[in-house]
């Protein structure tokens, strides 16, 4: 992984502003993996996500019962795959049968993965551009967002 760069949000608004920010960045077939404890601000930070990406942010909320939530976006990103694993095993069938290897070979979209641990192994090799944004609660409304990419 290259340098890592953190950012310091002090509230929701400001870590939906660094997924926006994000966005500037990603390019089509990009790979963001999102770690963080339940509440940290993972989906906060893809609804800025979307919202840098010409979605609507509205639209963003936690996929972690229907694992899968695809957003259409404009410009170059056509469409962002966010995908939340937190219920799945590490089991290589489950996660083919929620379609993780067909968001991953979508070229035009941008596909973020809460709870990424069960996929690393088998699905983030080495040809995979990829993202990593850690995000850590601090006191009240905080959050420590770490990025870095490869």
């Amino acid at each position: 992984m290259a340098a890592s760069e953190i950012v310091r949000a002090e509230s929701p608004a400001e870590t939906e502003a660094c997924g926006e920010a994000l966005a500037h960045r990603v390019e089509p077939g990009d790979v963001i993996l999102l770690e963080g404890d339940l509440a940290a601000g993972k989906t906060t930070f893809v609804r800025g996500l979307l919202k840098g990406l010409g979605g609507d942010p509205i639209d963003a909320s936690s996929p972690t019962f229907v694992v899968v939530q695809s957003y259409p976006c404009t410009g170059l990103v056509s469409v962002l795959h966010h995908v939340d694993l937190y219920r799945l095993s590490d089991d290589p069938e489950a996660l083919r049968e929620i379609g993780l290897e067909e968001f991953l070979a979508d070229e035009e979209a941008v596909v973020a993965v809460e709870w990424p641990r069960p996929a690393l192994s088998r699905f983030f090799g080495a040809g995979v551009a990829l993202w990593r944004v850690s995000l850590e609660r601090g006191s009240d409304e905080t959050r420590r967002i770490e990025i870095s990419h490869r």
